[in-house]
Formats: C-alpha cells, sequence, structure tokens
C-alpha cells in the first residue's frame, strides 16, 4: 500500500489530495485526466436543489440563498433543459465505469424537502459517497441561531434515512458556537465533514450600478481560516474533516494534514495552474515525508493538532495576545 493512502469516509483513496466539487467535474474527460495526474477521488460538480426540484415538477421556489453559491451563477444562465437529474446520474454512471478512483456525488442545498428522494438514485447509480453542501446565511433577522442550527440538522437525519452512501457535509463557518455544533453533528451517522464551503462574494459596479461577482477563486491567504479550524475541531469530532478553500501548494497539503485533516479538497488552484499542479503536489508531499521519515500519512496527520500542539493557544483567537506575549 502507497505511503500516501488514506481511508476518508470509508474509502481507501491512495493520497489525500481530492478534486472538489466545480465546473470541471462535470465532464468525462476532465475526470479521467485528473485522475491520469494522481488525485485520490474526485467530486463530481455539484448538482442544486433547486434543479432537482424543478425535474420533479414541484414548485420552483426562489431562494435568495441561491447566491450563496459560486455555482449559482452558472445554473441559472446555463439551465435550459428538463433532464439534468438524467444527465447527472448518467454522469456517475459513466465517471464509474472509467475511473477506478472513488467518485463522490454533490449536491447544494438549503432545506430537507421533496429532494431528498434524489439521494437513493444517486446510491443506485454507483456512487461511493455523497458530498452534501449546506449554506443557509444567517441574514433572516427572525431566525434563532438554534432555529438555523436546526435546520442543518433537519437536512442531514432526512438525507441519512434516504441513503446508506456514506455521507459528508460541507460547511461554511457562519456558526455562533461551531465547535459545539460541528461536534454534535459528527455525533450523527455522518462520516465526514468538509472546511469549509466557498461562498459567493458580492461586489458592486459603482459606475453601472449592479451587483457582480467578488473574488471567485480562493487565494492561498484564504487557507488560515480552514487551519485554524481543523486544528481546533480535529481532536473533537468523530468523523474524518476534508480541508477545502486555500489549499494552493503542497506545503498547505502538509498544514493541513498536521492540523488534523484526514483529506484535502482543490478547486480555485486547478483553474488557476491546471492539472498539472497536481503531481507537483505529490512530489513535495512524498519528499517532505522522505526528509521526516514519516512511512505513512498517519505518522504525522494531527501531529499540530490543538490538542497535540505545544502552543494550542495560538488556535484560538482569544488568545491572542496570550500568544504573542509568549504566556502560557
Amino acid at each position: 500500500m502507497s505511503k500516501l493512502a488514506v481511508n476518508y469516509l470509508g474509502l481507501n483513496l491512495k493520497n489525500p489530495i481530492i478534486a472538489g466539487s466545480s465546473g470541471l467535474n462535470k465532464n468525462i474527460s476532465n475526470l479521467i485526466e485528473l485522475e491520469q495526474k494522481g488525485v485520490g477521488a474526485i467530486v463530481l460538480k455539484s448538482l442544486f436543489e433547486e434543479q432537482i426540484k424543478f425535474e420533479y415538477m414541484k414548485h420552483m421556489a426562489q431562494y435568495n440563498d441561491t447566491y450563496a453559491y459560486p455555482e449559482a451563477d452558472d445554473y441559472i444562465r446555463e439551465y435550459t433543459e428538463m433532464n439534468e437529474m438524467e444527465k447527472y446520474i448518467d454522469l456517475i454512471r459513466e465517471a464509474k465505469s472509467k475511473l477506478s478512483i472513488p467518485v463522490i456525488a454533490s449536491i447544494n442545498c438549503i432545506s430537507s424537502s421533496d429532494w431528498v428522494d434524489f439521494a437513493k438514485q444517486i446510491e443506485d447509480a454507483g456512487a461511493d459517497a455523497l458530498e452534501l453542501n449546506i449554506f443557509i446565511l444567517p441574514s433572516d433577522e427572525k431566525l434563532t441561531a438554534a432555529e438555523i442550527e436546526s435546520k442543518y440538522k433537519g437536512i442531514v437525519d432526512t438525507v441519512l434515512e434516504k441513503t446508506k452512501l456514506p455521507l459528508a457535509i460541507k460547511l461554511g463557518y457562519h456558526f455562533t458556537d461551531m465547535a459545539r455544533f460541528m461536534t454534535q453533528l459528527s455525533w450523527t451517522d455522518i462520516k465526514g465533514l468538509v472546511l469549509f464551503n466557498r461562498t459567493f462574494s458580492p461586489d458592486i459596479d459603482i459606475e453601472n450600478f449592479k451587483i457582480t461577482a467578488g473574488n471567485v477563486f480562493s487565494t492561498g491567504a484564504e487557507l488560515s481560516t480552514s487551519l485554524r479550524w481543523v486544528a481546533l475541531l480535529s481532536d473533537k469530532v468523530r468523523c474524518d474533516i476534508s480541508a477545502s478553500t486555500g489549499v494552493h501548494s503542497g506545503e498547505a497539503i502538509i498544514k493541513q494534514i498536521l492540523a488534523g485533516a484526514t483529506t484535502v479538497q482543490l478547486s480555485s488552484v486547478l483553474y488557476k495552474k491546471g492539472f498539472e499542479v497536481i503531481e507537483e503536489m505529490l512530489k513535495f508531499v512524498e519528499e517532505y515525508m522522505d526528509k521526516h521519515n514519516f512511512k505513512s500519512i498517519e505518522d504525522f496527520k494531527g501531529k499540530m493538532s490543538y490538542k497535540a500542539s505545544t502552543n494550542p493557544a495560538a488556535y484560538e483567537r482569544v488568545q491572542f495576545m496570550k500568544h504573542f506575549a509568549g504566556i502560557e
């Protein structure tokens, strides 16, 4: 077995690099190339809850939260047919027939309505796991934090009832008590948490008075947010953690694993640098492991988590001054 091998969501991956959900992962030729370049698994381009509901000929509910997802613009602009679900099922089947690595389906959702029945179709199509990208923008002043968390929990519980697929939940960091909520979520039957989803960033065109998209792609500077929470949560949750957003180098991969992540997900860097960057990252990780005499990923996974770190206060913002003052 390769020294880079990991077990994520109960699936055996040849290495911890996952091609995260994006528009790149909607055609089979790209998926084949991603496997050839070395990724350990692939998350297919997300299908939106609205697409599923539309396909079922139910009501086409309008959610302000739709724009919380970077992929939403593509969906609204390009969606002209009523067979998106069939096409998605076909993509899963074709990917499974052409690839040897795990194929993870993805759904963006904001409710636990009729669409959850589609989870069983995804299972029947042969997907190895399902990733739910859930984001409910806490912009409604009438909703309490507890009510919002209840919505998340309701979605997870309902999907778990519909499918036996390993379930990963991709979340944002808009929670008032994130450590408690994510720890409790891990006590359910989910197999993984993906930290964090990248939301649509609005900007304003001051000359044409229009709302436009801000930064579509992440940068390496955004690594710190997920790194902090991976480190804080990895010793507490009862499931795997996959680190997402800001992973743009082999060094970033190692940092996330040291913090306690089982896998990392790449998206923006693949758009910016091409699929060749995967090979560069894998080489960097292997050379790092050789340098430090690590025989497996487990040898250094979590070595710098909150619990294992010699200076855990550095991960907590409330201990900011303590960190720089050198006070233990």
